[in-house]
């Protein structure tokens, strides 16, 4: 039987099933061979007499005396019965809503039970029963939805390989012998029935490096197929943009100067640039940015900024008017607030070219904005757009270069991951003469030294952010809301004016809140992460962060990142009674260092790969087995592989690849790598 066939030509597996497993996305033999259990249980525990009190055991035995089930409240039922082990010891089984085993359980059954051991007692506290002898090795358990059970699904599985008869190899027998690694059917066999740690620990090498490099060979040919694109080289006066860059108010660090490089050879190439710029909070990405805006306006084309919010758009505004009006270089912005005889002369004032630079939100991207002679297209803070708003946004001009720009440092172990189509830049140094912003870690019950010290901010004139996780009580994660914490700051301050946001205001009312709060008409603004963004008050000097150990340490980091922008001496206190000893060290280590890309490493050690950007839309890949951090070397290793596959003769024509050439096929990640 073809893997291709769908699931209902397995015996056992009827229409009502079927639904249950398409609900998981599986439709195909095939997706079912590749539902690969996301952990093992091992239940070779050892005898009566080894076993630990409290372990978890999965023991074979005899049943020795009819079976007990008593009915209490609301139909709920206790199944009890003996069970003789090793020949010599009675133990006592019991089972709670299980007593439709009983007219199974008949005296001498051979049964395996699996439960929590009380050594005390003898008995075993069972949650689930088999009949027959006890399968050793390691126990699969599969991730399913509701309806499905792991005994079902593993049928589903055995069924599956039983009816399969040919599995196609992916990788090659070069690579695989280069490897070491097992041919398809050897390996998925040995993720689903490892009879042993070593069997699954060679399938999973396997598996990881052909994830790995299939992903790889996917990024590595889309990487191909943008540079091959159609492009445009700028013809750029080097004298120019070095005095324009000698005026700025202050010096460039050695760090901005190598990536303003990086940028410009990128600008003076015919193939696209599609470059990442990373840097800390307040480390100078804008005005890397604004020099490459300069120099392609200098060479005749527009350039525009792409920002999430309507506020930091008119920041960016005011900031690049007053930079680029000595030079005649025209800016122009486009929100959504814009409307009316307004919008229409500036949306012609960008198709006819008398605009320079267009600042906007996602408004840059929709409706009938045309550029005229559009080059280079930067998006800030680029983790927060969705993949296809960064696709628009290049689309609208065929030739652009596009620059993405993010304030999160991206470890090194996901950047190759999450961004390996892209060219990293890193901005890894900060500017002389800042001052680090003070951070301290205060316990609830220390909340009035807390206000005494926002007191203190005010006094001498200057504002406050306080920061809650949630809008909303919730007893089950115990976070104080934003709405609670500003009639608690509202008592507490009544001689300040406090404001107050948070995610179910509209955009237009958060713009408001944020704009009395820039103007200083607010000194407190109690808000939800929606200030995450990097909006620019330089009279704010402190920030105060309410159950701090519930954020992970980049999330924190951005939020400090919200101070420190003005001359004063800034401060962040995180105020929590972690539990935990993760986040108890989330907070100490927050104390300890300012650096971005410290953090970064840190919070992916702390939670993962999968919390690290805490969105769908971050473009962290989703892998079945490999793991973008613990698979790190692997990883490298296959995006070496793919680039020389993809730029080696053999691939395209051997026989032997035309599996991996199908495979980006059906990307239609072959037009523009390689015509065939």
């Amino acid at each position: 039987m073809s893997r291709s066939e769908a699931l209902t030509t397995l015996k056992g597996v009827g229409p009502e099933m079927a639904k249950k497993l398409e609900a998981m996305g599986l439709e195909r033999i095939e997706d079912v061979l590749e539902h690969v259990p996301f952990r093992y249980e091992n239940y070779n525990s050892g005898t009566v007499t080894t076993a630990i009190h409290g372990d978890l055991v999965k023991w074979s035995g005899t049943v020795q005396a009819e079976p007990l089930v008593r009915y209490y409240s609301k139909g709920k039922n206790r199944l009890q019965f003996r069970l003789l082990l090793e020949e010599r010891y009675v133990v006592h089984v019991t089972m709670f809503n299980r007593a439709f085993y009983k007219d199974k359980l008949t005296l001498g059954a051979t049964v395996t039970v699996k439960g929590k051991w009380d050594m005390n007692r003898m008995t075993i506290s069972a949650t689930d029963l088999e009949f027959g002898e006890l399968s050793d090795g390691l126990q699969p358990i599969y991730s399913l939805r509701s309806g499905l059970t792991q005994k079902n699904f593993s049928r589903i599985v055995k069924l599956a390989f039983e009816q399969t008869t040919s599995f196609e190899d992916r990788l090659p027998e070069s690579i695989r012998q280069r490897y070491r690694l097992w041919d398809r059917e050897t390996m998925l066999t040995g993720m689903h029935f490892p009879d042993s740690v070593e069997t699954y620990k060679q399938a999973r090498r396997s598996y990881v490096y052909e994830e790995c490099l299939l992903y790889q060979l996917k990024l590595q040919a889309f990487r191909k197929m943008e540079r091959s694109g159609k492009g445009r080289a700028l013809m750029l006066d080097k004298q120019q943009l070095n005095e324009f860059v000698k005026q700025l108010a202050f010096p460039l660090t050695g760090a901005q100067t190598r990536v303003i490089r990086e940028i410009v050879l990128d600008l003076e190439k015919p193939e696209r640039m599609n470059r990442l710029l990373q840097g800390d909070v307040g480390s100078g990405k804008t005005v890397v940015a604004a020099i490459a805006l300069y120099a392609t306006v200098s060479a005749g084309y527009q350039g525009a900024l792409m920002v999430p919010t309507e506020i930091l758009a008119e920041q960016h505004l005011a900031s690049l008017q007053a930079l680029f009006e000595p030079y005649g270089i025209r800016v122009g912005l486009l929100t959504s607030s814009v409307k009316g005889k307004a919008r229409n002369e500036l949306l012609q004032a960008i198709k006819v070219g008398d605009v320079d630079i267009i600042v906007g939100t996602h408004a840059l991207i929709q409706g009938p904005v045309e550029f005229s002679r559009l080059h280079l297209a930067i998006t800030d803070e680029q983790h927060r757009f969705g993949v296809e708003q960064r696709k628009m946004l290049r689309d609208k001009a065929e030739l652009a270069d596009v620059l993405y720009m993010t304030a999160t440092p991206i470890p090194r172990t996901l950047a190759i991951s999450a961004f390996g189509e892209m060219d990293v830049s890193t901005i890894d140094e900060m500017p002389a003469g800042r001052k680090p912003i003070e951070t301290y870690w205060a316990k609830t019950d220390q909340i009035d030294r807390v206000h005494a010290m926002v007191d203190r901010e005010l006094t001498l004139g200057r504002q406050a952010y306080v920061i809650a996780p949630l809008i909303e009580e919730s007893d089950t994660l115990e976070v104080e809301s934003a709405t609670a914490l500003y009639e608690v700051l509202r008592e507490r301050f009544p001689n300040y004016a406090v404001g107050l946001m948070h995610g179910k205001l509209s955009s237009t009312e958060k713009d408001d809140v944020m704009k009395a709060f820039a103007s200083n008409t607010l000194q407190i603004l109690v808000s939800t992460t929606v200030v995450e963004v990097g909006v620019n008050v330089p009279n704010a000097s402190l920030i105060i962060i309410h159950d701090a150990e519930r954020f992970g340490l980049a999330q924190l980091h951005q939020l400090r990142g919200r101070v420190g922008r003005g001359a004063d001496q800034s401060y962040c206190i995180l105020v929590g009674d972690p539990k935990s000893d993760v986040g108890k060290l989330r907070l100490k280590t927050m104390t300890e260092t300012n650096d971005g890309f410290v953090l970064a490493e840190k919070d992916l050690e702390l939670r993962g790969a999968g919390d690290f950007f805490g969105t769908a839309q971050s473009g962290l890949p989703s892998f079945r087995v490999a793991d973008p951090v613990l698979d790190l070397k692997v990883m490298e290793v296959a995006m070496q592989d793919a680039v020389r596959l993809l730029g080696s003769e053999a691939f395209w024509s051997e026989a032997t690849y035309a599996p991996l050439r199908q495979y980006l096929k059906r990307l239609d990640l072959l037009v523009g790598v390689r015509l065939e």
